[in-house]
């Protein structure tokens, strides 16, 4: 509606309409994470899970809103409809700008569970926002080094079982977990220091997602493959609030956890090869699906 201002103006403004709106629900969240944890009783525990999915929830449309406003982009989304709000997903997307988080949020927002993302341990002392993602139920996953682990064999698979307890709470509550697996954003000076086999995208990495899947696999029933191409050139942030991005092309494709991705990827090597081959299969396939939305572009 406001798209007709000028750049630095609609970047301005929608800083401070994002900063505004994160402000505004973050105060109730972390008065909410107080009470969480203040109240041990699994009633209570339940209740305020909801109830604080939901304020998550009403600030993404909040910032769809706000997209809206001051941003005009076409999208071109295929795939939307094969997706269900009651289900379980992992979602994995290729990664190439910030831009892909707030794309993820704005398309996916009322289709599935809200998105949640698996975060290193230490994140949890981050102040005010460690509190908040305790509070959203963000797994919070401790990692052990292979060096470490031959120090502390006592401590082999204590990881995964940790992980697999917090994600107890998803037995009773639909949710998705989200994995960049490239483990980065794709720049052309990464792709080439990695010798990447494909065109547009960077190596996965198979550590990461089969992390989740072994924490979560029996919760997790579909995986939500998420390709996004941006037509004009990969944007910072600062370009999408101002303006300057006008059309991305997103595709969603659902694929099922069979036998063949479920299994002991860190004490099983033929397991472990056969998902990496698995990984390498989606990806190529993911890097053909840009190569044809490239195509349709130029057509």
């Amino acid at each position: 509606m406001l798209s007709f201002l000028p750049g630095p103006i609609l970047g301005f403004l929608s800083m401070l309409c994002y900063t505004i709106n994160t402000l505004f629900w973050v105060i109730p969240v972390v008065l909410s994470s107080f009470l969480k944890a203040l109240i041990p009783l699994n009633g209570w525990q339940k209740v305020t899970s909801y109830l604080l999915d939901q304020m998550a929830s009403n600030w993404v449309a909040c910032n769809t809103f706000i997209q809206n406003l001051f941003t005009k982009v076409d999208y071109k989304v295929t795939g939307l409809d094969k997706l269900a709000k009651k289900d379980w997903y992992l979602v994995v997307s290729n990664h190439q700008s910030w831009v892909d988080i707030l794309v993820l949020q704005r398309l996916l927002h009322g289709k599935i569970p809200f998105l949640k993302f698996f975060l290193k341990k230490e994140l949890i002392y981050v102040p005010v926002l460690g509190i908040a993602w305790w509070a959203l139920d963000f797994p919070f996953m401790k990692r052990y080094s292979q060096a470490f682990l031959k120090k502390n064999p006592h401590l082999i698979g204590k990881d995964i079982e940790t992980t697999r307890k917090a994600c107890e709470k998803f037995k009773h509550k639909p949710v998705s977990v989200m994995n960049f697996i490239e483990g980065t954003r794709y720049t052309q000076q990464k792709h080439d220091k990695q010798k990447a086999p494909f065109k547009r995208l960077l190596r996965p990495k198979a550590g990461g997602i089969a992390f989740v899947l072994d924490a979560m696999g029996e919760h997790l029933q579909k995986i939500v493959n998420v390709t996004i191409y941006y037509p004009e050139g990969i944007p910072t942030f600062a370009d999408f609030i101002s303006g300057r991005v006008k059309e991305i092309d997103v595709n969603i494709e659902l694929l099922d956890i069979d036998e063949r991705i479920s299994g002991d990827y860190f004490n099983d090597k033929a397991f472990k090869q056969s998902f990496q081959g698995w990984i390498n299969e989606l990806w190529q396939s993911k890097d053909a699906t840009l190569e044809q939305m490239v195509t349709e572009r130029k057509k």
